[in-house]
């Protein structure tokens, strides 16, 4: 059944927005039973290729890509993902997006990143609002990279940012949300303003921070970017 759909793919036969056959025509198409058929699109719908809609049919969502966030979260469960490991993934995938937004950002997605800033400072007293306009502003940032496969690691991120983020939000102390409000307005203005460099620092320096403001709301030590350990001289 995958196999099927990624020649169609291949082919140019399936494109983003296109509905796939029903269940008994693929049944008929590949030769397998519908059993086998429905199996194949749920693990397709897992991994972000298709989209059910109700009544509708199965389709190849348009938009730029999402894979699902839930095998993270398993993972993140499993071995124990820290909160140091999340913003350190962030730096490393964000920092660079940012970079690129400054590069290639649509008059759009500007206004939505600007948008987004208002919203952060109209929200102030409602922290979990403020969480939804918070990661919007970095899904933003990410889909103005102009690059997809980076917006969409970085999209299954912030879906187990937001996961996690929403359980503590409540605790954020309103200066820390003012300036984080203010982080992000700098990383929009260094955006528009078309600063790489700035942008890049901006946003590595608002994930520093961030990651200080969680830690003292779980009475935790901030996290640190982390060094390697030296390696001994060789023989």
């Amino acid at each position: 059944m995958l196999a099927h759909v990624r020649g169609l793919i291949d082919r140019g036969a399936l494109r983003p927005g296109d509905r796939l056959p029903a269940e008994r025509d693929l049944a008929v198409q590949i030769g397998v039973s519908r059993p086998t058929v429905r199996a194949g699109l749920h693990a397709l719908a897992a991994m972000g290729v298709v989209r059910s809609r109700q009544g509708s049919g199965t389709y190849i969502p348009n938009g730029p890509p999402a894979l699902a966030s839930e095998p993270l979260s398993f993972l993140a469960a499993l071995h124990g993902f820290t909160r140091e490991d999340m913003y350190e993934t962030r730096r490393v995938l964000e920092v660079g997006a940012a970079g690129l937004a400054a590069e290639r950002a649509t008059p759009e997605q500007l206004a939505t990143m600007a948008d987004e800033v208002t919203s952060l400072f109209a929200v102030m007293q409602e922290p979990q609002r403020f969480l939804v306009h918070d990661v919007d502003f970095h899904r933003t940032v990410a889909a103005s990279s102009g690059n997809p496969i980076l917006a969409t690691l970085i999209e299954m991120v912030s879906a187990l940012y937001y996961e996690h983020r929403r359980k503590t939000a409540e605790r954020a102390a309103n200066r820390d949300l003012r300036a984080a409000a203010d982080a992000h307005r700098r990383i929009y203005q260094a955006i528009r303003a078309r600063d790489q460099e700035t942008a890049r620092r901006a946003m590595h320096e608002h994930l520093i921070e961030a990651s200080r403001y969680q830690a003292q709301e779980n009475g935790a030590a901030p996290a640190r970017e982390r060094r390697r350990p030296r390696r001994g001289r060789e023989s």
